[in-house]
């Protein structure tokens, strides 16, 4: 593996466009005489709250962007940088904020470097001091499909144990392509794992950086699925969480993603990320987050490298915070666990009729098939939350009574819930949807925290509960 080379950038050039930006922006603004109804007082209080955010974000965005370290950390070959190049100009700012032009796709990467990743490469220095590299493997990846067309946020998880091709290095789990290749390898591999996908712009964040990312924005409000304890002291990672609802700092959120000693090792590491993703989406994704922009910027700088222009970075927080939360979908590459004894490591081994699927309908990918789903195929897994034992045969027979035969009783939802959860594990929304019209109650979500080998998990509530207590015959007694 070459050594990789690290730049500064020059303030000028890239950043012409912020000081014109903010010089519009911070432009005083002419007061006029008003009369009439309350009412207008609100707007007008509300336009000019309205221009002291864009003012002040526009302001601290120059900074951010004239500071020393720059957002790019790595130096990439011009072969490299044309990964990430073939889709064009992606952003449009102007006098207002920036704006997605197109759909794009955004590949990011969370690194882990210990002295084991390191190889014959020597070190003096002790693992725990190694970690906020970006040149490890990377524990974390996320394809985000920002899509303004549709007004949708979809994002892919991608096991990091997803056996893949890495050119040059043949086949072998896909986290091990930013050790070889940095973010240019690593994107070719995903872009091949999912037949073809164009990849615009990398984000690569170290472990310190997605704990201070937490931090900034407040923490995070989860429900813990289990009591996790973990030792480890050639990380310094120490990891003791209980059971339950809590709000989490960043130390502790990282604790909660790292954690995979379960029954779906990797793969419920997979499902915890997503767990915290909506949660920190639904409690942060707001305007006020878009104004706290450059504080959180100036906070992880340091811990993140990415091929994003300050213009392009704010372009997708806009767009995330205008996203409605019932257009963020949640995808994992589809798979299996390899268990027929031809394989010596653990893999994630993944579904390419699947992916083709998955792909064709979130990314735009190939062709979409057009097909009725016969419900006594579609695989149904229910897990309880109401610790009511009779509710899920309850289901199971509403459910008989439309047609669907295969369905299975999982074990219970950890975290108790008031509304029932019909979850699209394979990303399909039409039978979710059509399951809950069945149903008369829930919420669909398209996200893969169910069951792995159902096509939908039915995550039971209270309002369950509630509508079988309602459709009980009374009867009066005189």
């Amino acid at each position: 593996m070459s050594a990789r080379k690290t730049y500064q950038k020059s303030p000028s050039g890239q950043n012409s466009d912020y000081a014109k930006f903010a010089s519009e922006a911070n432009r005083p603004v002419r007061k006029k005489s008003f009369k009439g109804k309350s009412g207008h007082w609100l707007w007008l209080w509300m336009g000019f709250t309205g221009v002291a955010m864009l003012s002040a974000t526009a302001g601290a965005l120059v900074a951010v962007s004239l500071s020393s370290k720059p957002f790019q950390q790595s130096l990439l070959r011009p072969d490299e940088a044309a990964m990430f190049t073939q889709g064009g100009s992606m952003a449009t700012g102007n006098m207002h904020l920036p704006e997605l032009t197109r759909p794009v796709n955004i590949l990011i990467l969370g690194t882990k470097v210990l002295a084991s990743d390191l190889g014959e490469k020597e070190t003096d220095k002790p693992a725990y001091e190694l970690i906020n590299s970006f040149e490890g493997n990377t524990d974390t990846m996320l394809l985000l499909r920002f899509d303004p067309e549709a007004k949708r946020l979809t994002a892919l998880s991608i096991p990091r144990d997803t056996r893949a091709y890495i050119e040059g290095y043949g086949t072998t789990k896909i986290n091990a392509a930013n050790v070889h290749g940095g973010p240019a390898l690593t994107a070719k591999t995903v872009s091949e794992l999912l037949g073809g996908v164009g990849i615009d712009r990398y984000i690569r964040v170290n472990v310190q950086g997605i704990q201070s990312l937490v931090d900034a924005l407040g923490g995070v409000t989860v429900y813990v699925p289990q009591d996790m304890k973990y030792k480890d002291d050639s990380q310094h990672l120490y990891i003791n969480l209980k059971k339950g609802k809590q709000h989490l700092d960043g130390e502790k959120a990282l604790h909660l993603l790292r954690f995979r000693y379960d029954k779906n090792g990797d793969i419920g590491r997979v499902q915890r990320q997503q767990l915290v993703m909506r949660a920190l989406t639904e409690q942060a994704l707001n305007p006020t987050t878009l104004s706290r922009l450059p504080k959180i910027l100036s906070v992880i700088q340091s811990h993140i490298d990415t091929n994003l222009s300050v213009e392009e970075l704010v372009a997708l927080v806009s767009f995330g915070v205008q996203t409605n939360r019932s257009n963020m979908q949640m995808l994992m590459v589809p798979g299996q666990f390899n268990g027929d004894g031809r394989h010596d490591v653990s893999y994630w081994l993944p579904d390419k009729r699947g992916i083709q699927r998955m792909v064709a309908r979130y990314f735009d990918q190939g062709f979409s098939e057009t097909r009725e789903v016969n419900p006594a195929y579609v695989r149904i897994a229910i897990q309880d939350s109401t610790g009511q034992p009779e509710a899920a045969s309850s289901v199971i027979k509403n459910l008989q009574e439309a047609g669907y035969r295969n369905i299975s009783i999982d074990n219970n939802w950890h975290e108790p819930l008031r509304v029932t959860r019909i979850v699209a594990q394979q990303g399909d929304p039409h039978s979710a949807t059509a399951i809950r019209g069945h149903l008369g109650l829930g919420e669909v979500r398209v996200e893969s925290t169910g069951n792995l080998g159902s096509d939908v998990t039915i995550q039971l509530g209270q309002d369950w509960l509630q509508k079988e207590a309602s459709s009980q015959p009374r009867f009066s007694t005189y």
